[in-house]
């Protein structure tokens, strides 16, 4: 092929993978309010605004902090040992605003996207202790977690050594295999919220008053866009317009389905009824699970992971009443067994047709089972510590739950003025019926 004709084709990927990754980051943008609405369906209708503020919140605070030195922390040169990038490299995102002619795509969209995936990592710890946070507190935890929690973990999975860069211990030391975030972004949300949940205590009433979801109907909304901006998450984790993409969008799809289903099977034969609740819940078990291993497994392996996530954690969420920890909205039994789940069985269902070996299953030994139980058991140990001494300052410094008093009238009032539902007639004068004419006058 002639020279230009070659620079013309690699132009024109490049346009593509570019255009790709900005639909793909657009895309996890999207998943922000469907968490807010999955989230705040599923709480009192006392605190459904302050859950979605949370999320919101978190948004603001988290991608401003990425910004300033979050992504540097993540993928700048290792600090030593594989656990630290460089905070000062791309502080501001230094130096990468000018267009680099050889690259993919620019480097500031690969940067916006990964901040989103922190994004939705601190938007998930909200759920844990829904209901009995104070805001303020809440945006000061948001910005002080993505850099201290977060970020090195982000480093330890997603930043691949390359050239004169040296990246992460998990990565490429370690040689674990996490396509989209089990570890950085699951059982980090999942161990978080569950040391969150216990630093800060129990809701007022719980395992006492009924705590059911107040709207399911925004539940199964927020469900959809979750799983239709999980998409982007998945399969743009490929960071090309390719074959890989392609197959990462179709085990998202399927896991997403088979964990519906098993979770469905699981309430039909435990409690006779399935219902939507569990069938929003077993989407997105699914869909967890299938984060980390998208690009490791077969359709057929994809499938699998679902009814292994569905099941599992449907059974998962009751263990807060066993062990009477209060996990408001199922972080723990959800995200992290979810992840767990889904990044353990990369060592049992990883394909050499999807990547580059083969699971326990497939013939290719235990090496990676032991490789995948490394790495989430890592992740599991440093966010659970980091995070409950982080909470456990917050609150004896600035104070991070409310009042019990104002808990029970609810946060939504007390800390934002504001209630969710207008249900009362405040003013004007009472109307009437006309005579005769079926109308309503004033």
């Amino acid at each position: 092929m002639p020279q230009p004709l070659l620079a013309s084709a690699a132009a024109s990927t490049a346009s593509g993978d570019t255009a790709w990754l900005l639909a793909a980051a657009a895309l996890v943008l999207l998943m922000a309010p469907g968490l807010a609405f999955f989230y705040g369906g599923m709480v009192r209708s006392k605190s459904v605004l302050n859950m979605m503020m949370m999320v919101f919140g978190a948004l603001a605070v988290v991608m401003v902090v990425w910004v300033l030195v979050g992504y540097s922390i993540a993928f700048g040169d290792d600090l030593g040992g594989g656990l630290l990038g460089d905070p000062t490299q791309y502080a501001g995102f230094k130096g990468m605003l000018e267009a680099d002619p050889d690259a993919a795509y620019p480097i500031t969209i690969f940067a916006a996207f990964q901040g989103l995936f922190a994004v939705i990592t601190v938007g998930l710890i909200a759920g844990a202790i829904a209901d009995r946070t104070r805001f303020g507190t809440w945006l000061v935890f948001a910005g002080l977690w993505t850099v201290l929690v977060y970020a090195p973990v982000a480093h330890w999975i997603f930043d691949f050594s390359a050239g004169d860069h040296v990246g992460g211990w998990m990565a490429n030391k370690l040689g674990a295999l996490d396509f989209a975030g089990g570890t950085a972004v699951e059982i980090n949300s999942g161990a978080a919220g569950l040391a969150a949940a216990l630093v800060l205590g129990r809701r007022v009433g719980f395992g006492r008053d009924p705590m059911k979801p107040h709207n399911l109907t925004l539940v199964m909304v927020g469900a959809g866009l979750l799983w239709f901006g999980w998409f982007g998450f998945n399969a743009g984790s490929a960071l090309a317009a390719n074959n890989t993409a392609a197959i990462v969008f179709v085990n998202t799809l399927l896991a997403g389905c088979t964990g519906l289903l098993a979770w469905l099977a699981v309430e039909r034969f435990r409690d006779g009824h399935a219902t939507s609740f569990g069938a929003a819940s077993g989407v997105v078990a699914g869909l967890v699970a299938i984060t980390p291993s998208c690009g490791s497994v077969t359709p057929i392996g994809a499938m699998v992971v679902g009814i292994a996530a569905g099941a599992i954690c449907a059974l998962a969420v009751g263990l807060k009443y066993t062990f009477k920890y209060d996990d408001s909205l199922d972080v723990v039994g959800v995200h992290l067994v979810g992840g767990l789940v889904g990044t353990i069985i990369i060592g049992l269902l990883a394909s050499s047709d999807v990547t580059s070996v083969d699971g326990l299953l497939y013939g290719g030994g235990a090496d990676q089972l032991g490789k995948q139980l490394v790495a989430a058991g890592a992740t599991l140990l440093y966010s659970f510590t980091a995070t409950a001494i982080l909470v456990w300052v917050l609150e004896k410094t600035i104070g991070f739950r409310v009042d019990p008093e104002h808990e029970v009238a609810g946060v939504d009032l007390v800390i934002h003025a504001e209630t969710a539902y207008d249900l009362h007639v405040t003013g004007g004068a009472r109307p009437h019926f006309g005579p005769g004419t079926g109308s309503m006058h004033p």
